[in-house]
């Protein structure tokens, strides 16, 4: 078993506080920059950034799908949702770049092991990746 890792990133031509803000929206701005990967999403309890509970099944694939408990923290320029259900960990970090934002995405798990984790460890980053940059395109629509 070992970890298994994804990450995107994109520019925003907004102020990096105003990038976090929304990231950190699980309200009202997280599920209008969703793709069609999220399933029933809801908040459970708060809404805005440290201390917010939500869930969604994440489908991956047609046949993989993952039922994601995210409990966030946001701590500096990062918010970080770590599912409870198993050991996801996604990240979003905003940084500064020209006259906006750097906004970055992570998303790292301890992977099978065997066959089926050299599998899993070398297509689920792709797959994940491609999520991850519909998600940031999103998000820049969201705030443009």
């Amino acid at each position: 078993m070992g970890k298994v890792s994804a990450s995107s990133s994109i520019d925003i031509p907004v102020a990096p506080d105003k990038a976090l803000a929304a990231l950190a929206d699980y309200e009202t701005v997280r599920p209008r920059i969703l793709t069609g990967h999220f399933k029933e999403y809801k908040v459970v309890s708060g809404g805005q950034g440290d201390g917010t509970v939500a869930e969604w099944i994440l489908q991956a694939t047609e046949s993989r799908s993952r039922n994601i408990n995210a409990v966030v923290s946001v701590s500096g320029n990062t918010v970080t949702e770590k599912d409870s259900n198993s050991s996801l960990v996604t990240t979003y970090t905003v940084e500064p770049a020209g006259a906006g934002s750097k906004v970055t995405t992570t998303t790292e798990w301890t992977g099978a092991g065997g066959i089926g984790g050299f599998f899993e460890k070398t297509f689920a980053p792709l797959g994940l990746k491609k999520i991850q940059a519909e998600l940031l395109s999103n998000l820049a629509t969201e705030l443009a």
